[in-house]
């Protein structure tokens, strides 16, 4: 199975941006400090990512083989039905920016640093989703991550994670014993093509949801065998 390691990924502050993130107004007593901050994150941020080209093997009774490892997903058997190859990633703001973070004592000055974190994980995730696309041309994707529903929940972290190898030692990232993620500005699961537009979203019918990228589809249900959504 072929690795690839982004380790070499440009990251400038988006300021207005930023500043939109924070619903900071041009005349906030606190755009100076926000953009010192932000100046300082840059400065210190090292966005990585990892991925890997991965071989589907048998899908059916609720599994799918993915080389050598059985993931349990009746969603992801349905969407991987036509696929023969998938990219399983793990992509991540850093331990860097992490660390920094932490590392203030003022909450304000640590939830701004928190923002620019989050920028600086899009820039991974853009990255990754570049790379990908150079490198083997799949054309459309769509991507799964574990956790989001309730099919495929938190646990499938571990052999997402045994699929990639080592990778705290690739991009520092790290599972805790409740296979969440840390740097937790991180973010994991699989890119596979697909002819149709998919997102975890979808068949999830909470509503008051601040990532959600697409509304719920309850039609959706049937198609991938989940049954009452209530």
């Amino acid at each position: 199975m072929q690795t690839i390691l982004l380790d070499e990924i440009s990251f400038e502050v988006d300021l207005e941006a930023l500043y939109r993130r924070l619903r900071m107004q041009p005349d906030s007593p606190f755009t100076e400090d926000v953009r010192r901050i932000a100046l300082e994150g840059q400065a210190l941020a090292r966005p990585k990512a990892v991925y890997a080209l991965a071989a589907v093997g048998a899908k059916g009774d609720g599994k799918v083989q993915v080389e050598n490892v059985t993931f349990e997903s009746r969603v992801m058997v349905v969407n991987l039905e036509q696929a023969y190859r998938v990219f399983p990633y793990v992509a991540t703001c850093g331990t860097e920016l992490e660390q920094w973070a932490n590392s203030k004592a003022d909450l304000l000055e640590r939830f701004w640093a928190e923002a620019v974190q989050e920028q600086a994980l899009a820039a991974a995730r853009r990255a990754l989703d570049a790379d990908v696309q150079e490198r083997f041309r799949p054309g459309k994707v769509s991507r799964m991550s574990p956790g989001s529903l309730e099919d495929w929940p938190l646990q499938q972290q571990a052999p997402l994670f045994a699929l990639l190898g080592d990778v705290e030692g690739a991009v520092g990232v790290r599972l805790t014993e409740s296979f969440l993620m840390l740097p937790a500005k991180s973010v994991s699961g699989i890119l596979f093509p697909t002819e149709d537009s998919y997102e975890n979203c979808m068949l999830c019918p909470r509503e008051e949801c601040p990532g959600r990228r697409a509304p719920f589809n309850e039609k959706m249900l049937e198609r991938y065998g989940l049954g009452d959504s209530s």
